[in-house]
């Protein structure tokens, strides 16, 4: 439908959904779902287990980085019970560049939790999901919907902004007042029998047409939509507060060589990137040095007195909420047993057993050059890595100014 420039009207007060624009809105999505949706591997199964994996993999991450790692879970994992039985370094280690690892910790942990009290069945009422942990009402929502047809809405982000600009809720949806109205309309808009399609059909919208930038122009709701009919630009919904700037750090790791094997350490459980091997280090502190940096962290983390010998390589990552310049340092191991303060465990390994650990993305960057490499540098190597000083940007891929 084509759109006519047009003046915003004013809002008009909610009004409960009627019957007949219920039944409208309902058969023009499905329609336009059967038409075109994805062909994705977690839509050819209504198996609970399959379905929950896939949507505690959504959470955080875009549909298409989504698929690899979701058939690599579930080669390695196929059922609850082989989850359950499995380590928590392998499902880490399987899980390994996905980011947002405390989704892992809690598929593992719920994947045992059901094993003993639900015999392996994932549950299906609402109140037994919801004890589980992890399992919000949004999680909740899709699993009993999609696997077992029942008519609990599911809203996440994508049905936030489709039902904010279809109802024209010009509050933040996150807040309590709009996301109950959200809920309230996504659970009235639900067709008997209908809720697994009904559903995935409007996540799918949300995903492919009702995207922060409409295109309203072959969406099948344009008609009955508020935003589109009444407001110069759709876009301008759903309202988000401001976000604060993202907080940057420095941070410096120690590569600490004792004979042909590095250092490393495991963060602790709770806490960001819980469980996680990393190479020693920490955040910089005002008026220091990189170098000492490097040396105080290691001592503080493990006790270890280390020569910092030279630059190894410097990279930029951006995590969800801060983003850091990591400089990594070659070290020598002088003195001191290992002895594990901020980390759970440390370990002495082999460049070429360090593909066993999962690591952060930030660290495999590292790994990976140091499996290039292949052995330990050369004695000369203050001379030879101080030319590879570079930034590299994991953006981008690209290689930035030296710091």
């Amino acid at each position: 439908m084509a759109k006519t420039e047009k003046t915003t009207r004013r809002a008009r007060p909610a009004e409960p959904l009627s019957p007949v624009l219920r039944k409208r809105l309902a058969a023009r999505l499905l329609d336009w779902y059967s038409r075109n949706q994805r062909d994705l591997p977690w839509r050819r199964t209504q198996d609970p287990y399959a379905i929950w994996v896939s949507e505690v993999m959504l959470q955080q991450t875009q549909v298409d980085q989504v698929v690899p790692y979701y058939q690599r879970f579930m080669n390695a994992f196929p059922t609850m019970a082989a989850l359950a039985d499995a380590p928590r370094d392998a499902v880490l280690k399987v899980w390994e560049g996905m980011g947002y690892y405390s989704r892992a910790r809690n598929l593992h942990e719920t994947a045992r939790r059901i094993v003993e009290k639900h015999d392996g069945q994932f549950p299906t009422t609402y109140e037994s999901v919801r004890d589980l942990p992890g399992l919000g009402a949004y999680t909740a929502g899709s699993v009993l919907s999609i696997a077992f047809n029942q008519p609990f809405p599911a809203v996440d982000g994508n049905v936030q902004r489709v039902l904010s600009r279809v109802f024209r809720i010009e509050s933040d949806p996150r807040k309590t007042p709009a996301l109950h109205q959200i809920t309230t309309s996504a659970q009235a808009l639900i067709p008997k029998g209908k809720a697994r399609d009904f559903n995935q059909a409007l996540m799918e919208i949300g995903a492919l047409v009702c995207r922060p930038q409409p295109k309203c122009e072959v969406c099948c709701w344009s008609n009955d939509c508020r935003a589109y009919q009444e407001m110069p630009d759709p876009a301008i919904l759903p309202l988000r507060a401001v976000k604060k700037p993202r907080p940057h750090y420095t941070i410096a790791v120690g590569v600490i060589w004792k004979g042909d094997h590095v250092l490393i350490a495991r963060r602790a459980s709770s806490g960001f990137l819980g469980d996680l091997w990393e190479f020693p280090g920490g955040k910089l502190e005002a008026n220091e040095s990189l170098e000492a940096c490097c040396a105080r962290e290691v001592r503080e983390e493990l006790g270890l007195s280390v020569d910092v010998i030279a630059p190894f390589m410097s990279l930029k990552h951006a995590y969800s909420h801060f983003s850091i310049t990591l400089h990594a340092f070659y070290c020598r191991y002088r003195r001191g047993r290992p002895q594990p303060k901020s980390a759970s465990e440390c370990r002495w390994v082999s460049i070429g057993k360090l593909s066993d650990y999962a690591f952060p993305k930030a660290n495999k960057v590292l790994i990976e050059v140091l499996q290039k490499q292949g052995r330990r540098p050369a004695t000369d190597m203050r001379r030879n890595c101080s030319r590879g000083s570079g930034v590299r940007d994991q953006r981008s891929g690209s290689v930035g100014l030296g710091v």
